[in-house]
This record gives structure tokens, C-alpha cells and sequence, in this order.
């Protein structure tokens, strides 16, 4: 075979390959990188339903229970100016906030901003917040009667109910979340406190929100403070449990409602795709299937007609908070609730 020959068949092989990988790259589907702190089998089926819809590559990672929240809000701190995030799917907000504060959030617009509520939306259009949940009292009615059951967050540090009550760690998630809240709102001397006498009153102290529920289902403990979709799973299963909405009444504090929050993650790789998901998360569709789950969240937009699982602001006393303010609290509150309850 010729010189010729053989430069002419390597320049066809050349050829080729270059087609291919130019095939490959020009026509590789979109993809965008969620981080999300809600429960994987709340969170995921929705997911799914956006890649369906679109055919884009939606690549999640899921935090764990031990670290709810925290541990992606760690990452996301590290990752910086180089984040592999692109959207951040929080199960709560006071961490969301703390992201924005740090400057690593960019503002973005979703079709429907003007839908949620002015309190369940940054100004600055850095996050929204969607799909609530109530941090509520979950009751085993085997061991509590109907006309005995705790009606307040301050039947916890009741001496009757000494050793009989329970409480994820307040360090992480949602019940950090409540902890800040507790804070802004009552002030240092009564916060502290109400946690130093939940101390005292034994209460045992949880991974998670979930592991409370599962205690107060099987009896471990007479009641404990979690949240309505972890509640939802005990009721699910027939265990002997009822929730108790705590501080309902016009003059108490009144119930806690968390929302989801959603932020665009600032540097983000696949910006278009992550407002793309972020546009389909706050739709009603993605609020129904989300309050018509397992998890029985609770819509924020008004729009949204779905019957919910659960109470809602409509026919609870909900408890008036600043979330900003709470944020900004939050590394003192947490200074404080490391020294407690640390070594849990």
C-alpha cells in the first residue's frame, strides 16, 4: 500500500472519530445538578417527572438525615466560586438565607414569583420558598389519652412528662430551624432556658425528625416535636399516633410552618437548566404532586387548589416569623445549642 493510500485512509479515520465525538458533544442532552435536603423519597419522584417532561439530565445529591441541611450548606460554603451545584433544593430556609448572606446565591426570576406570598420570597429574588411543612407534636394515644395530650411546644419541658419526650437534634434541619425561630421570637434568656429545662426533663435527643416519629410510634416515647411529613409516615403505617398542632390558639405563639426553599446557586454551569427546574418546582403541578405524596406538603401558592393531608395557615394559628432576622442569629443560637446538646 502507497504512502498516499495510507495518509488518505488515517485522514478518513481522523475523520470519523472527529464526527463522532463532534456528534456526541453537539448533541448531548442538558443537565443540571440539584442539591436537595428533602427527604430522597419525597424529592426524587418529582425530579423524575421534570427529566420525563424535558429530557433533561437532572443529577441530584441527596443529603443525609444526620446532617440535614447542613452538610449540603457545608459543601456548597466550600465549593465557593466553584460551585458543582447549580440549584439548591433546601427542606428549610434559615440555611438558604445564610447562603444568600455569604454572597453565593444569584436572584432570578421564576414565571410565577408574583404568586407566593411577599414572606415565602427573598427581596432581592435570591430564593422562594414552597411546599411547607408544620413542625407539629406527634402523640402515641396508647400512652397519652385524648384528654391528657400536651397542647403547647412547652408541654415538652412538663416534669410529668419527664423521660417520656423526644426531639430531633437541634443542631441540624428543621428543628435548627425551629431553634432559631424560638429565638428571634421569644429572645436569649426565654430561648435558652426552654432548652437548658428540655435538658433537665430528660428528653432524648434523636438523628433525625424521622427517628422521633418512628419512637413515638412504637412507644419509645409518650410524644416528641417533628415534622408533618415524618407524622404522615407513622399515621401511614397504622401506628397509634395523632398530631397535635401546638400554640394553635390566637394568644399563643402558634404553629411553626417551614417552607422548602429554592436558590440558584451563583456561577452555576447550567444556569438555564437550573431556572428551567426551578420554574417547573414552583409550578402548581409540581406543589399538587408534592402535597398529593407521601409527604403531604403544603402549597404556598395560592393557586393551588390540592386537598392537603395536613392543617394548614388557613385553619392554624401560624407563628409570625423573621426568617432574616433568624438567619442572622443563627451562629449564636448554634454556639449555644453546640454546648448543650453537642455531645448527644
Amino acid at each position: 500500500m502507497s504512502n498516499r493510500l495510507v495518509m488518505v485512509g488515517a485522514a478518513i479515520v481522523a475523520l470519523a472519530v472527529g464526527a463522532g465525538v463532534y456528534w456526541k458533544f453537539a448533541h448531548k442532552r442538558p443537565e443540571v445538578v440539584v442539591y436537595t435536603a428533602l427527604d430522597r423519597e419525597f424529592s426524587e419522584p418529582v425530579l423524575e417527572l421534570y427529566a420525563s417532561k424535558t429530557g433533561v439530565d437532572v443529577l441530584p445529591k441527596f443529603d443525609v438525615e444526620s446532617t440535614k441541611t447542613v452538610g449540603l450548606f457545608n459543601l456548597l460554603v466550600f465549593e465557593g466560586p466553584s460551585p458543582r451545584c447549580d440549584l439548591f433544593w433546601n427542606n428549610e430556609i434559615v440555611n438558604t438565607i445564610r447562603l444568600k448572606d455569604k454572597g453565593l446565591l444569584a436572584p432570578f426570576r421564576p414565571k410565577n414569583a408574583d404568586d407566593f406570598p411577599a414572606t415565602f420570597k427573598a427581596k432581592d429574588g435570591t430564593w422562594y420558598g414552597f411546599a411547607a411543612r408544620a413542625r407539629i407534636l406527634l402523640v402515641n394515644t396508647k400512652l397519652i389519652p385524648d384528654e391528657a395530650q400536651p397542647a403547647s411546644i412547652e408541654d415538652l419541658v412538663d416534669p410529668k412528662w419527664k423521660g417520656k419526650v423526644g426531639l430531633a437534634k437541634p443542631l441540624f434541619g428543621t428543628t435548627a430551624t425551629h431553634a432559631a425561630c424560638l429565638f428571634t421570637a421569644w429572645g436569649d434568656e426565654r430561648a435558652k432556658a426552654f432548652f437548658r429545662k428540655l435538658r433537665a426533663n430528660g428528653a432524648q435527643v434523636f438523628s433525625g425528625n424521622r427517628q422521633v416519629a418512628t419512637a413515638v410510634g412504637n412507644g419509645e416515647i409518650a410524644f416528641g416535636l417533628t415534622d408533618t411529613d415524618d407524622a404522615l409516615a407513622e399515621l401511614s403505617e397504622g401506628r397509634p399516633v395523632t398530631i397535635v398542632y401546638p400554640d394553635r390558639e390566637p394568644n399563643q405563639l402558634g404553629t411553626l410552618f417551614i417552607p422548602n426553599t429554592l436558590a440558584l446557586i451563583r456561577g452555576a454551569r447550567h444556569k438555564e437548566s437550573a431556572e428551567d427546574l426551578a420554574n417547573f418546582l414552583l409550578s402548581p403541578d409540581a406543589e399538587t404532586a408534592l402535597a398529593q405524596g407521601p409527604g403531604g406538603q403544603i402549597p404556598l401558592n395560592p393557586r393551588v387548589k390540592a386537598k392537603t393531608m395536613v392543617e394548614t395557615p388557613k385553619t392554624v394559628h401560624a407563628m409570625e416569623v423573621d426568617f432574616e432576622a433568624a438567619a442572622r442569629r443563627w451562629d449564636e443560637t448554634a454556639a449555644f445549642l453546640l454546648r448543650e446538646f453537642g455531645e448527644e
